[in-house]
């Protein structure tokens, strides 16, 4: 298949591309730094509404996966905070209102969201069909999926993915953690009380491609592994994993100091989110529970994929 890739160079776009590479389609990588000539990419400014339709259209795409968007970790500033809703909305606005007036639009957008949606909601078992929260990154991801509105008009197979926290050592919030508590200084966040609805990259790119072929599902679609732990479970599993001692408590102080009142909110809220349609569309996950997934993520010389 002929496939578009934006974000093609993040956490999980750069290790789906080289996937859907070695099965054989032909991937088209979505940039926005210049394009080289005679590079097969495409380049277009999101924030700044520029994408070349005709080329885009040119490409034959018949699946676009939609992984662009400013990371939300940092200091929320009032700059951050509308890079972090633009990037998300007016991106996926632009993709989606382009693919719509294509004479043929491709067949499926996957389009990135997150378990953010759901706002902190404490030990509430959370599925597709639960209700959105009421805190910035619930709207934001409200208005993030209400943006491919023109693409599901124009009759194309869209799902709206809600990732969880994807884990590899090589980068994320896995990637962050490690040095802390191979030290033996790591330990929860916060009350540590708060749900962590935590996902495999390898498991996350092979939903991905899961749902590439897989008619029966549409809409909003939870990418997480169906064990979420808390906080306080999570360091301790992981601990137990590394041999160290992992009981240092990140106070609410230090993370309100490390990334402004809003950010640390972020950090301290909770999802306990099940991967419902994945599970009744066949999905078959390679790593159910934590401490198998901690085992192989590193023990494996690439940390997964």
């Amino acid at each position: 298949m002929k496939i578009v890739v934006s974000g093609s160079t993040g956490l999980i776009g750069s290790a789906l591309v080289p996937q859907l590479v070695a099965q054989g389609h032909d991937v088209v990588p979505l940039v926005r730094r210049r394009v080289a000539p005679g590079e097969r990419a495409l380049q277009w400014d999101p924030e700044a509404g520029k994408l070349d339709r005709a080329a885009l259209e040119a490409t034959g795409a018949e699946v676009v996966v939609h992984l662009a968007g400013e990371n939300v970790f940092g200091r929320w500033t009032p700059a951050k905070k509308q890079h972090i809703r633009e990037s998300r909305v007016h991106g996926t606005e632009l993709l989606s209102e382009s693919m719509a007036a294509f004479n043929r639009p491709p067949r499926v957008l996957l389009a990135a969201s997150a378990i953010g949606y759901y706002g902190d909601r404490g030990e509430e078992e959370l599925k597709e069909e639960s209700s959105a929260g009421d805190d910035f990154l619930a709207h934001v991801a409200r208005d993030w999926e209400a943006a491919t509105a023109a693409a599901c008009k124009a009759g194309i197979r869209v799902h709206n993915m809600r990732f969880g926290v994807v884990l590899t050592p090589r980068s994320g919030a896995l990637g962050k953690m490690l040095p802390a508590f191979r030290l033996g200084l790591g330990g929860p966040v916060g009350s540590g009380n708060q749900y962590l609805s935590w996902i495999t990259l390898d498991d996350t790119i092979n939903a991905i491609l899961h749902l590439i072929t897989t008619s029966t599902v549409a809409g909003p679609v939870n990418i997480t592994a169906p064990a979420p732990v808390t906080s306080r479970e999570f360091a301790k599993t992981l601990g137990k994993v590394l041999g160290r001692p992992a009981v240092v408590t990140v106070p609410a102080f230090a993370l309100r100091m490390a990334f402004g009142a809003e950010g640390a909110a972020m950090l301290q809220c909770g999802q306990r989110v099940m991967p419902a349609r994945l599970v009744e569309s066949g999905f078959q996950f390679r790593y159910e529970t934590l401490e198998p997934a901690l085992r192989h993520l590193l023990a494996a010389p690439e940390g997964g994929r």
